[in-house]
């Protein structure tokens, strides 16, 4: 059983024309000797957002603080700390923040696909 903070693990920083302000930690995978799954933490700074993508796979996203919107199904969704998001595979889908201070989420894939 590992235990660390996810203020030890060092971020993962995206910013291109596809996506913008992203932070992304592995909380929980391969390195940890995860098998099944992995635990990514993803903060987004304000006006910051994650490429529109699909992929193959279903992951389940739960929202941790600050507030954003899910793109999927051709809506933007508002969300707020509690909210939990379920993606199916190879659905369109897009996370922004539409908050003022960092949007922070948890982000729960199968173990094979890249972690970040």
């Amino acid at each position: 059983m590992g235990i660390k903070k996810f203020t030890d693990i060092e971020p993962t920083r995206f910013d291109s024309d596809a996506v913008k302000g992203v932070a992304g930690r592995v909380l929980i995978g391969k390195a940890d000797g995860a098998e099944n799954f992995c635990m990514r933490l993803f903060e987004l700074s304000k006006d910051g957002f994650s490429p529109r993508h699909t992929h193959d796979w279903e992951h389940e996203i739960f929202i941790y603080s600050g507030q954003g919107a899910v793109f999927r199904n051709g809506d933007w969704i508002p969300l707020e700390p509690g909210c939990a998001v379920f993606i199916t595979g190879n659905e369109e889908h897009q996370m922004k923040n539409t908050g003022d201070k960092p949007f922070r989420f948890i982000c729960i894939i199968p173990a094979g696909p890249p972690e970040l």
